[in-house]
């Protein structure tokens, strides 16, 4: 049987930790492969870890085709509608699946001016009505219910995603700083946020403390030498966002 395994599909969720995956190489020696692996063609979409322990302690397994697939966002959906199921993955994980989902979702669908220029009058109202309920799929309500959190938290992680350093996001999958605080982290400058993390708990407790007292200052004081100073900090740090996003895209259309 050839099965080719995406090293960009492994990757698209994260990993099992090192108890998960013993865990699940115990469950397997006990039990087998109970539950088929999921290919498109030949490639490997669902059952990674277990075709890695099968394979190399010689556990018989079965694969099943998914036929519906006709791309690799089905692909991609299809992983991460599975993964939302699971009971396992973290508030912040499911919240970065679910708006990966609101992506793809949102891409997925021509607009309606390009609807109108490129198909009929039938497929434009067929376009349009599922334009419609792809909309109504990626409200920012209906893509925290999709997670099971509330729109804040996903706001809280969204904002993560954007201006996090790598440091903070590894504490955050850690549980060293909750999703609230580490969305107020983020709002400082990534050398800070860097030095924070390498902290450990207690400094990244404290900066964010300080972020909530400094945007207390910033309403209560908004014309104080220290609310200026709050503004322009935020400010700076917006930007600096803003700049490494842009420098990301750059990078990808000219690569």
């Amino acid at each position: 049987m050839n099965i080719t395994v995406s090293e960009e599909l492994r990757a698209y969720i994260d990993p099992l930790t090192p108890h998960e995956h013993e865990a699940l190489e115990r469950s397997l020696l006990a039990e087998g492969c109970r539950d088929a692996l999921v290919l498109w063609g030949d490639v490997l979409v669902d059952g990674h870890n277990r075709y890695g322990i099968c394979s190399r302690l010689g556990i018989a397994f079965n694969t099943v085709q998914n036929t519906q697939f006709k791309s690799m966002d089905d692909v991609h959906l299809w992983m991460i509608d599975q993964h939302l199921g699971r009971r396992s993955l973290s508030d912040f994980q499911r919240g970065v699946l679910a708006l990966r989902r609101k992506d793809i979702l949102t891409d997925s669908v021509p607009s309606a001016a390009e609807a109108s220029t490129s198909e009929s009058a039938a497929a434009a109202t067929s376009s349009s009505a599922a334009s419609n309920h792809v909309e109504a799929m990626t409200t920012s309500d209906a893509t925290a219910k999709a997670a099971r959190l509330s729109s804040s938290t996903l706001s809280h992680i969204k904002k993560i995603q954007q201006t996090a350093a790598p440091e903070l996001v590894a504490a955050v999958k850690s549980g060293s700083i909750s999703i609230t605080a580490a969305a107020n982290v983020a709002s400082l400058p990534v050398a800070e946020q860097v030095a924070a993390a390498a902290g450990g708990k207690k400094e990244l407790q404290q900066a964010a403390r300080q972020v909530r007292e400094s945007r207390a200052v910033e309403r209560s004081e908004p014309d104080s030498p220290a609310g200026v100073i709050a503004r322009l900090k935020q400010t700076i740090t917006t930007l600096s966002a803003e700049n490494a996003a842009l420098k990301a895209q750059l990078a990808e259309l000219t690569g």
